[in-house]
């Protein structure tokens, strides 16, 4: 019998969930059928009870609806609600529904694919939306000494006194970077928008490696403003896409599919 999955968000016709979850099938020889539902804005928990009633066993959700999916879960994991947010919802046997964000998974499987090991590094995170949020836990359980810095300096210290439980995380204001980082993550959608967040030059240094959550055919505006300050490495987000997508299929099929051959691919379609 073929089991039926699907991602929610508006807009929709840019996922490309559909492509990589169809690929971990096949790679996997799971029975799968996955599609791209456009919610309503206004009636996204309708459009997901429909999609439940009528069999559904599992679904990913994307913007803007990551939040009303937390309130619409019956429970939800610690990652979800550290996030205030859920990206992988999973139909139980009994028929409720559980909540899980997989986007701190997939941040931290990708820059292990770069680097060899995380643990004692400098990290600076830069924003405190809820891509940020989603990714903290994950990052501090690999032993880094992070750092957090966002605009409104206030939800940057927010933060890291919500975490602070989980490992070394300080909240720094902007104008108040000085020291390099051994890796600069950007969690903020400003590139997507054309513009930068303004950072100081002397928080990169040559061994730094700068990654951008967002993705696309040309070169981040983020990872363009890291390369000319001399990083050693710049990386962006596609396979963070492919590396949440990866735990997704493994939460609701029990198998890990392997994320290169589905990310290489994905490349060269952009």
């Amino acid at each position: 019998m073929i089991e039926k999955y699907a991602v929610f968000g508006n807009p929709i016709a840019q996922s490309k969930s559909p492509f990589i979850h169809a690929e971990f099938a096949m790679q996997t020889q799971q029975k799968i059928s996955y599609q791209a539902i456009l919610a309503p804005v206004d009636d996204f928990p309708q459009a997901l009870a429909t999609f439940f009633k009528a069999g559904g066993k599992g679904a990913n959700v994307t913007a803007p609806f990551k939040e009303q999916a937390f309130e619409a879960c019956d429970e939800l994991s610690e990652l979800a609600q550290l996030a205030g947010a859920v990206n992988t919802l999973i139909r139980l046997n009994d028929g409720r529904i559980r909540g899980d964000n997989t986007d701190g998974v997939g941040l931290v499987s990708d820059l292990k694919q770069h680097l060899d090991d995380l643990k004692g590094n400098k990290v600076l995170l830069v924003g405190a939306g809820g891509a940020a949020r989603g990714c903290i836990k994950p990052l501090l359980e690999t032993g880094v000494q992070l750092t957090i810095c966002n605009r409104t300096h206030s939800k940057a210290e927010q933060l890291s006194q919500i975490f602070k439980e989980f490992g070394s995380v300080e909240a720094i204001p902007l104008e108040a970077l000085v020291n390099e980082y051994d890796v600069i993550i950007n969690s903020t959608s400003a590139g997507l928008a054309g513009k930068l967040i303004t950072l100081p030059e002397s928080i990169v240094g040559h061994r730094t490696v700068c990654y951008d959550m967002s993705y696309g055919a040309e070169v981040t505006l983020f990872n363009q403003w890291a390369t000319a300050q001399g990083a050693d490495k710049v990386i962006d987000g596609l396979g963070m896409l492919v590396g949440q997508a990866a735990q997704s299929f493994y939460l609701w099929r029990d198998v890990k599919p392997n994320i290169v051959p589905v990310l290489n691919k994905l490349r060269q379609q952009l």
